[in-house]
């Protein structure tokens, strides 16, 4: 099955997409249509980077399927970049259309880059009126391409220099939707949030096109506002909730049990949840919130929380058809309960990097995807992620893994965010720095938060020094930035 084909198989009196004027898949089918013409029309053609730069809206998974219908394979980029991210991926990606939200002016940030290619942009609000009035006639049925072929291109934020992208075929992505099916069963009469951004991948797979390949209704919200949001949820009788662990603390803080009372599954990725939030959010709501893993280049979704039996701080078990392993330096496979890296094998990683011919090498070897991951697994066969391997931080030849000490962090009582990282300073070498945001109304006493650490850990990890701030460095998927923090960690380094 090739993506734009999920929603072919649907009632058509059935809906697809819920609003004041709600979708139903008959309808999403020819207006999927009617896009696909119009893009043949513009030029689109098989084997073409298409950009899609937009917020979440309906045009966008219009757009997506019409264009990935062509042959041609969509790369959505993140709408909170500026001209000079942004003309990177052009540049990078060949990118000679551009489906956007707003007419940018990257011409200044091509030329840096001496990209020869005319640069066409087509305003997705105009679509609908202008599709509407063109006597557009039907482009020709595509047939020379199959499930093998890439579909999308994510570019990944990446922790030192550019983004990498990483390419995805219809199988990669369908088969993960199929996967993540069968942990999950979906109704028909399920009604999912998508307020995450649609450009990124857990949003795509899991808000859209797993309810779609399942016949399920979508309640689309452009951004995430909460109070907003616990309306939507509960106006709607939304049933199936996915977000990252600042929407369930936020949730947990601002929303009501009742507000819930419709809602059977919420689903949290991204980043890892703190066991705080966690527990906070199932005292508040009376509902579990089940924690999984991926990342872009497995399409993304890799291991899920069985429903029936959730773990804190586990990230779950491996999809049904998904390959995991545990190695040590010497990629020998490690045992039940020790700590290495995370190799994923499955039809749902990667085909590689975009031109990066070398860095596909590295992390893609005889079939396994090398994540970057330190993890073990348990004797009930839950995984459970320690940290990422170039998060960890070494002192005196001591290994220390940061999540340990911001999960500490977060079970006191003034802490609301935590983010620690390594420090470098000539007396002391490499130092824990702790980075922390008091909860509304409270106020952090350095001392006493040091105390409480030096009795809950080894001498060498507790932080040497604190940073309170107002707010931590996000993403717009709201995933703590550590590589800002590393950044201001350089600069100031330097004054």
């Amino acid at each position: 099955m090739l993506v734009h084909q999920i929603i072919q198989q649907n009632p058509s009196q059935q809906i697809a997409v819920l609003g004041n004027e709600p979708i139903t898949y008959g309808q999403l089918r020819t207006t999927v249509i009617m896009y696909r013409n119009f893009f043949y029309q513009q030029g689109i053609r098989p084997g073409e980077n298409v950009g899609l730069f937009s917020k979440n809206s309906i045009d966008f998974v219009y757009t997506y399927l019409a264009i990935t219908s062509l042959g041609a394979i969509i790369v959505p980029l993140n709408f909170q970049l500026v001209p000079r991210e942004i003309a990177y991926i052009i540049y990078n990606g060949n990118i000679k259309k551009l489906i956007t939200m707003t007419k940018l002016d990257l011409d200044d940030e091509l030329t840096k880059y001496q990209y020869p290619e005319k640069l066409t942009q087509i305003l997705i609000a105009n679509l609908p009126d202008t599709i509407s009035r063109l006597e557009i006639p039907p482009a020709p049925v595509t047939d020379n391409f199959d499930e093998n072929q890439i579909c999308t291109i994510i570019y990944t934020s990446g922790t030192t220099g550019s983004p990498k992208g990483a390419m995805l075929t219809h199988k990669n992505l369908v088969s993960n939707a199929q996967a993540f099916s069968q942990v999950f069963t979906y109704h028909p009469s399920d009604r999912i949030l998508c307020v995450l951004p649609m450009y990124h991948c857990f949003a795509w797979t899991a808000a859209v096109l797993t309810p779609l390949l399942n016949g399920c209704s979508i309640k689309i919200l452009e951004h995430f506002a909460i109070r907003e949001t616990i309306a939507v949820i509960k106006d709607n009788a939304l049933t199936v909730i996915f977000g990252i662990p600042n929407i369930f603390r936020l949730i947990a803080q601002w929303a009501a049990k009742e507000d819930f009372a419709h809602v059977r599954l919420f689903v949290s990725g991204g980043s890892s949840l703190p066991q705080e939030i966690s527990e906070q959010f199932n005292k508040k709501i009376g509902k579990k919130v089940v924690e999984g893993y991926g990342l872009s280049e497995a399409s993304p979704i890799v291991s899920l929380n069985p429903i029936t039996k959730v773990k804190y701080c586990s990230i779950g078990k491996p999809l049904p058809g998904v390959e995991v392993k545990i190695i040590d330096n010497e990629n020998n496979i490690l045992p039940h309960g020790e700590t290495g890296e995370l190799l994923v094998r499955g039809p749902n990683v990667m085909y590689g990097y975009y031109k990066m011919p070398e860095e596909t090498a590295k992390v893609l070897q005889n079939g396994w995807l090398h994540t970057g991951d330190v993890a073990y697994i348990d004797q009930d066969g839950y995984l459970f992620i320690i940290d990422r391997l170039k998060d960890m931080i070494i002192t005196n030849g001591e290994n220390i893994y940061p999540r340990e000490i911001e999960e500490l962090l977060y079970a006191y009582p003034e802490v609301s965010e935590a983010a620690v990282i390594g420090s470098f300073n000539k007396l002391h070498g490499t130092s824990v720095h702790a980075y922390i945001v008091a909860k509304e109304g409270s106020t952090i006493d350095k001392k006493a938060l040091k105390f409480y650490l030096q009795g809950k850990l080894a001498p060498y990890k507790v932080p040497r020094k604190f940073s309170i701030l107002n707010a931590l460095p996000k993403s717009s998927t709201g995933k703590i930035l550590k590589t800002v923090l590393r950044q201001q960690e350089i600069d100031t380094s330097k004054l």
